[in-house]
């Protein structure tokens, strides 16, 4: 063990054994990414190793960079650096610009990696891209890696891997619609981060149609139409969540539609949201829906319920806990309608586990659960069901048990089987007795083809949607 006063020379052995280990590190990444991926955001890192390699230190320009490079890379990073040391260390990501992460961290920096002159001022580091960060508003945490994929979403998950891959070429404009909750603005933002990860000079905007309701508004005010036209007419990439804002403002879509003109034509792409499909949309010019019409429409489903399951496991995981597998299947068998509702239940069940001191469990789970299971449990039956289909329908209720065959009721009574399978914890057998003494296997054949038909029939999927909400209240 090295003793006495003179330590120098036993730091500069350290730097220079901690700088090989982080050298080391970056030629094997240098070897897995894109060499564009590698030189944007892992070659400019500054790397400070500790004397004992226990810990590592990335120091990284502004915040909009460190919160990519922890949700991209630090996973790899960490795994690569125990890999290569054999023993566990420590990962850690720093402003470079903060004056105490300077003082404690700083040594001198090789001539191949960019750093702000020695003179520069306190902070000058952060000054090329906070502009981006605001530019884009992407939420870097928001990638297809951290989008649980299912029946529900694959579609729209593999059209918008397309789009991120190849923009500008086969389904533009983009067009996701879904209920609410169900991660149509988590693909969006996927899109813009996987497409700024193959090519970070692309100017990429993530918004919300009430943000661009408020750009026109303001751009009108001040009279600086110029300045509008160059932000949004310039863009390689334009997200935009929930279009049916623009119900009724027509200077908004007149703005949007010379927009969208601009961007087509100079080969942008467009992704958009919305709640209902392009032809649904109430107050909307129609030339401007036409637009929204004339690439790729997907649906965005709620959950299938192996989905829900992994959903939970895998948020329960983000945040630093396990859900054991049959809590996640009752809990995903009781919260039905979207992912943000099976984050809430979460949430209420981890709360209540780390308050009470107490193992996630079925029983707890309940508990924490337990005005929402009452909530639903009274207010979905298949008799409430059976209501409210056959009022949508125009049909008398007495015709679901009936022995009727004329589609204008069998449909209906297709539908109401369909619903009952979804929103309730009724077996099949149960269902085909409350639907008038039905086999299972009609109960099953009905199930199938509406589900089955939803994927396909754009209107039947819209009612279907309306009937749900209907009856969640």
């Amino acid at each position: 063990m090295h003793e006495g006063p003179s330590h120098s020379s036993h730091d500069t052995d350290g730097d220079s054994a901690g700088q090989g280990l982080w050298q080391a590190c970056t030629e094997q990444l240098a070897q897995d990414l894109p060499e564009q991926q590698f030189n944007t955001w892992i070659k400019p890192l500054v790397a400070q190793v500790s004397p004992d390699f226990s810990k590592v230190t990335l120091l990284v320009a502004n915040r909009f960079k460190l919160d990519w490079i922890r949700a991209q890379y630090a996973g790899r990073i960490s795994a690569l650096l125990e890999e290569l040391y054999g023993q566990p260390v420590t990962l850690e990501l720093a402003l470079a610009q903060r004056e105490s992460v300077a003082r404690t961290y700083v040594r001198p920096v090789p001539a191949s990696i960019e750093a702000p002159a020695a003179n520069a001022p306190a902070g000058a580091a952060a000054e090329e891209p906070p502009a981006g960060a605001f530019r884009t508003r992407l939420n870097p945490a928001l990638t297809f890696e951290t989008l649980v994929e299912g029946t529900a979403n694959r579609m729209a998950r593999s059209a918008a891997m397309h789009v991120a891959g190849s923009p500008g070429h086969l389904y533009n404009p983009l067009f996701i619609y879904g209920g609410v909750g169900l991660g149509k603005t988590h693909l969006v933002h996927a899109v813009g981060n996987k497409l700024l990860a193959d090519r970070p000079d692309a100017k990429v905007l993530y918004i919300h149609a009430e943000q661009f309701v408020s750009d026109v508004v303001k751009s009108y005010q001040r009279r600086t139409f110029d300045d509008f036209k160059e932000r949004y007419h310039s863009l390689d990439l334009l997200l935009i969540d929930d279009v049916q804002f623009f119900a009724n403002k027509d200077r908004t879509q007149e703005e949007f539609f010379n927009a969208f003109e601009a961007l087509l034509a100079k080969k942008s792409h467009i992704v958009m949201t919305s709640d209902t499909y392009p032809k649904g949309l109430a107050n909307i010019h129609e030339r401007l829906v036409s637009r929204f019409d004339s690439g790729l429409t997907v649906a965005i489903e709620p959950p299938e319920l192996e989905m829900r399951v992994a959903i939970l496991i895998n948020k329960a995981r983000a945040e630093h806990a396990e859900m054991p597998e049959e809590v996640a299947f009752f809990v995903a068998k009781n919260v039905r309608s979207n992912v943000r509702e099976l984050e809430g239940a979460l949430r209420k069940i981890l709360a209540y586990s780390r308050f009470n001191q107490k193992e996630v469990s079925i029983q707890l789970a309940r508990e924490a659960l337990r005005d929402l299971l009452s909530i639903q449990n009274r207010q979905i039956s298949v008799e409430n069901i059976q209501k409210t289909v056959a009022d949508y329908y125009k049909i008398k209720v007495a015709d679901m048990y009936s022995k009727k065959r004329p589609a204008s009721i069998a449909r209906p009574r297709q539908i109401a089987m369909y619903l009952a399978k979804e929103l309730t914890q009724k077996s099949l057998p149960e269902i085909g007795e409350l639907f008038g003494g039905r086999d299972h296997t009609t109960v099953l054949h009905a199930v199938r083809k509406i589900g089955a038909e939803r994927q396909q029939l754009t209107e039947l999927n819209q009612q279907l949607h309306v009937l749900e909400q209907t009856l969640k209240g």
